[in-house]
């Protein structure tokens, strides 16, 4: 429906935030004037808005970007992937906040070869040395050339924790990579690169939050 009018004629056109657009009885939402941004992370970039030692900002990265946004969460200085950019507070702290349990995924890469028993261990979740880690759902993809690579989701977004729960089995993460955010997933975004996330996967992850 357009402004209430069922349309039959093809080739109609509306000015989406103007018009009132339904489809099956639910209303279109007109573009949002915050900003949204996913950014493929690379090695060796900090998720402040300055560092006095001088090391390079993960923000530097969003070159066409004029207004000011900041990270959604962080990623350590060595892990790379995908990094969550906005200028809307409340979307940023809720995706963040312990209670709202949005899930995040890593691939790792892991120096040695992690037992079933270990494997285990982590999937129930592990004592670390401010508190509990909290469970997670970890999957064993393959051994190569003595390292061990695995998927790893959890839904806390303590200082460090996937490398800190895997040292507590007794290993060293030597790779990690952010794959997934809620609904969101790199893809192939490339290192370095950012992109718009799109209106349905900014609504998807209002929902998740309860913002919808």
């Amino acid at each position: 429906m357009l402004n209430g009018r069922i349309i039959r004629e093809l080739g109609t056109k509306a000015v989406w935030g103007r018009d009132s657009i339904k489809v099956d009885g639910h209303e279109i939402r007109p573009p949002s004037d915050r900003s949204y941004l996913m950014l493929n992370k690379p090695f060796g970039y900090i998720c402040t808005l300055n560092d006095p030692s001088g090391r390079p900002l993960a923000s530097d990265l969003l070159k066409t970007i004029q207004q000011r946004v900041y990270s959604v969460g962080r990623l350590d200085f060595d892990s790379l992937g995908l990094l969550l950019f906005t200028d809307d507070g409340e979307w940023a702290h809720r995706l963040t906040h312990p209670r709202y349990h949005v899930p995040k995924t890593y691939k790792i890469t892991v120096e040695g070869r992690l037992s079933e028993g270990e494997l285990n261990a982590l999937g129930k979740g592990v004592q670390l040395d401010d508190g509990f880690s909290g469970p997670s759902k970890i999957t064993f993809v393959q051994e190569r050339g003595g390292k061990s690579f695995l998927r790893m989701t959890v839904t806390r977004g303590r200082s460090r924790l996937i490398r800190r729960m895997i040292e507590a089995v007794g290993y060293r993460v030597v790779h990690l990579i952010r794959t997934g955010f809620g609904v969101l997933e790199l893809g192939d975004l490339k290192i370095g690169h950012y992109r718009h996330l799109e209106s349905e996967e900014i609504e998807a992850m209002k929902k998740m939050v309860g913002l919808d």
